[in-house]
């Protein structure tokens, strides 16, 4: 069952070393969990996807370079995430902000070829018996 991605989120991407912690600003005015809810267009760097660390693919530039001056060992560098597209697919049918939410099995791409998921939401679902 997805779940609605809030503030606090943990993030991670396929050629990340580091999880990376979500931020969600409050302009949608909604929360989940005493937390801001996110949707899809959530996916600015630097504001709500932040560094994952260091990074490892070649279609880095800075990373080819740094690999082209070891000798061809790849040589990660410090991540700078480059995120220009919205998370897809999201909750078509839940809207915040007149955008579909974002949930937990929503992905987001790096220009770098990185793919970026939601490791864990930023909230507990609770069980009622």
């Amino acid at each position: 069952m997805a779940q609605q991605t809030v503030n606090t989120a943990q993030l991670m991407c396929t050629f990340g070393m580091a999880p990376s912690v979500f931020v969600v600003l409050p302009i949608n005015r909604v929360m989940a969990g005493n937390q801001p809810a996110a949707n899809i267009m959530d996916h600015i760097p630097m504001t709500n996807i932040m560094p994952f660390g260091m990074c490892s693919s070649p279609s880095n530039p800075t990373v080819a370079a740094a690999t082209a001056a070891a000798l061809g060992v790849l040589t990660p560098m410090p991540c700078i995430p480059a995120t220009p597209a919205p998370w897809v697919p999201g909750a078509p049918t839940v809207l915040l902000g007149n955008q579909p939410a974002l949930d937990n099995t929503s992905k987001c791409n790096c220009i770098w070829g990185g793919v970026i998921s939601i490791a864990m939401p930023g909230q507990v679902t609770v069980m009622i018996p």
